[in-house]
C-alpha cells in the first residue's frame, strides 16, 4: 500500500450538490432556496429558536431546581460500610485510602443505615442522630 492510492470505500463519499449549474442539474434558477423570502436570501436566517417574534419555548417554560456547588465535594457512608474499616480512629483520610469514598471529597456524613458491629471513633466525620446512638451503643464515640 502506498500513500497515494489510499481512497475512501467506494460509496461512503457522495458528491457535493452543485448548485446554480443551470436548469438540467434540477438545481439551477434559484439553487434549491424556492423563490423570495427571508431564506432565499444571503445571510437571512434567524437565530436558534427563534418562533417569529413569538414567545420562545425557551422562555415560556418556567426555570426551576437549583444546583448545590458543595454538593460534590459531600459524601455520605452507611454504618454497615464502618465495619470494613480496621482503625480504631475513623477519619476521612482512612476512609479515602480504603476506597470508600473518593480522593475529592471534603466532608462525610454517616447514616444509619445497617448496623456497626465493633468500637469505632470518628473524628472530623459528621453523623446522624440514629447513626450516632448506634456507634455509642456499640461502644465507640463521636468527636
Amino acid at each position: 500500500m502506498k500513500l497515494n492510492t489510499i481512497a475512501p470505500a467506494a460509496g461512503s463519499k457522495s458528491a457535493p450538490k452543485r448548485l446554480g449549474r443551470g436548469i438540467g442539474s434540477g438545481l439551477g434558477k434559484t439553487s434549491g432556496k424556492g423563490h423570495k423570502g427571508q431564506k432565499a436570501r444571503s445571510g437571512g436566517y434567524h437565530k436558534v429558536g427563534f418562533e417569529g417574534g413569538q414567545m420562545p419555548l425557551q422562555r415560556r417554560l418556567p426555570k426551576f431546581g437549583f444546583t448545590s456547588p458543595t454538593k460534590r465535594f459531600v459524601a455520605e457512608i452507611r454504618l454497615h460500610e464502618l465495619n470494613h474499616v480496621s482503625a480504631e480512629e475513623v477519619t476521612i483520610d482512612v476512609l479515602k485510602d480504603l476506597g470508600l469514598i473518593r480522593k475529592d471529597i471534603k466532608s462525610v456524613k454517616v447514616m444509619a443505615s445497617g448496623e456497626i458491629l465493633k468500637a469505632i471513633s470518628l473524628k472530623g466525620i459528621v453523623c446522624t442522630k440514629g447513626a450516632k446512638e448506634a456507634i455509642e451503643k456499640a461502644g465507640g464515640k463521636v468527636e
